[in-house]
């Protein structure tokens, strides 16, 4: 399994408590050893305190998905996120033939957010996003490549505080990964911890890798 660790932006200031135990959190969360986690710059005008990390879904050398994780914080909350956290993910993933025609793909591809943020116990409020997908086909001296087709996922939530101000990131955070394994068509984990657990909804994608 592998370990999440980051930085806290330019580490300018006092950071509030609350937010730099979300980091700590984050930092101590375990992940299935397809997704590779690191630090990323985090954004410096979406809010006071910002927390970033990318992941890649890796599965017998091959890259099958890829995303990024923004973690928001204003002390005083924000109006738009009715509170004071914000996580803004973007996920990306190249599709199998047979989903890319698929009618219903944004709406199951939606399902693979909620479902996952459900199965995790990860209590959330004002949820929205985006998802897109883009086709490339390839013509003269490209034309022997085989036209693929790229889902794209870019969705913002606002997690739910405890008591003591912060909100449950590492439920988050496991159900960031969980969509990205299932964008990446990996079945679910077999560990002590599932991947995506019982009841939880989740229309999988036609499995890659058993």
């Amino acid at each position: 399994m592998a370990a999440v660790h980051g930085h806290l932006g330019d580490g300018s200031g006092d950071v509030p408590l609350p937010f730099r135990r979300s980091v700590d959190t984050l930092r101590s969360v375990r992940v299935r050893p397809e997704v590779r986690i690191e630090e990323t710059a985090a954004p410096k005008r979406l809010a006071s305190y910002a927390y970033a990390l990318e992941a890649t879904v890796l599965a017998d050398g091959e890259e099958l998905a890829d995303g990024r994780l923004v973690l928001l914080h204003e002390p005083d909350g924000h109006e738009a996120w009715h509170g004071a956290f914000r996580l803004v993910t973007l996920v990306r993933a190249e599709l199998e033939p047979e989903m890319a025609g698929d009618p219903l793909l944004p709406e199951v591809s939606w399902s693979w957010l909620t479902g996952a943020l459900a199965a995790r116990g990860a209590a959330y409020n004002d949820p929205s996003g985006t998802v897109s997908r883009a086709s490339s086909h390839y013509f003269g001296a490209l034309a022997d490549r085989v036209d693929d087709t790229q889902i794209e996922i870019r969705a913002s939530w606002t997690p739910r505080e405890r008591a003591g101000g912060a909100p449950e990131v590492a439920a988050h955070l496991a159900a960031w990964c969980d969509l990205l394994c299932a964008c990446a068509g990996l079945p679910p984990s077999e560990g002590p911890e599932p991947l995506v657990r019982g009841g939880s909804g989740v229309v999988p994608m036609p499995k890659r890798r058993t």
